[in-house]
């Protein structure tokens, strides 16, 4: 497939799409060009369940499995031409996108599997002993509890650190090595767990997302 980054054009929605072939074309809608866009994946009844990208997303309307969708259309697939109309299917893809059916069960509000890369995230790649923020590569995953001391690697027991940070602490609780936590480490939310994931969000998609954040928040996530 190609991406055509020249081409911006108005999107409408209404179009009924054709069979999509491999000279696919995708133009940016009113949004711009982001190669790492994603569309936002609900159930039919405006449950998040994860992010899709473009090509999932497309294979959702040419099967007519869009229950609704929200906000303007942010990319525009053109897909073959009709060998009997002559005419090139054209889909219009929206930032949210409800499909039509059941979600299976498990993935409502399922558990964010704990990685480095969601953990830093969740902690806004800050050191939660010293405070500062530090690139991805010099962080690493302290255990508040240490596992040799029968602590587990769960959400709750799980902080960012920075390398300096973590060897100081060593084999030791913060209360024993007089390091105070800035912050109390806790399980994400599934919807905390996408805005997390995705550094490419749109506008309509963080409003979205927000308005399903659980009333209390054990912290506020940065915009």
């Amino acid at each position: 497939m190609e991406t055509d980054r020249a081409t911006f054009r108005p999107a409408h929605t209404g179009d009924r799409p054709a069979a999509l072939h491999a000279d696919t074309l995708v133009s940016p809608g009113p949004a711009g060009f982001a190669p790492n866009l994603r569309l936002l994946g609900l159930d039919a009844h405006g449950r998040a369940l994860d992010w899709l990208s473009w090509q999932d997303a497309t294979c959702l309307y040419a099967r007519d499995a869009v229950a609704w969708t929200l906000g303007e259309p942010c990319l525009t697939v053109r897909g073959g031409t009709n060998r009997f109309s002559g005419e090139r299917s054209i889909v219009r893809l929206h930032p949210i996108i409800a499909a039509r059916g059941h979600a299976r069960p498990g993935a409502i509000d399922p558990t964010p599997a704990l990685t480095n890369q969601a953990l830093f995230a969740r902690d806004q790649h800050l050191c939660l002993y010293c405070g500062r923020q530090y690139h991805r590569g010099t962080l690493t995953r302290d255990h508040v509890q240490p596992v040799s001391k029968g602590g587990r690697d769960l959400w709750e027991n799980v902080v960012t650190a920075c390398f300096h940070c973590n060897s100081r602490k060593g084999n030791r609780t913060p209360q024993q090595a007089d390091m105070p936590l800035l912050a109390v480490p806790y399980r994400p939310s599934w919807v905390e767990h996408l805005i997390l994931s995705n550094r490419n969000i749109l506008a309509d998609q963080m409003a979205f997302l927000r308005a399903q954040l659980p009333a209390k928040n054990p912290r506020s996530l940065a915009t």
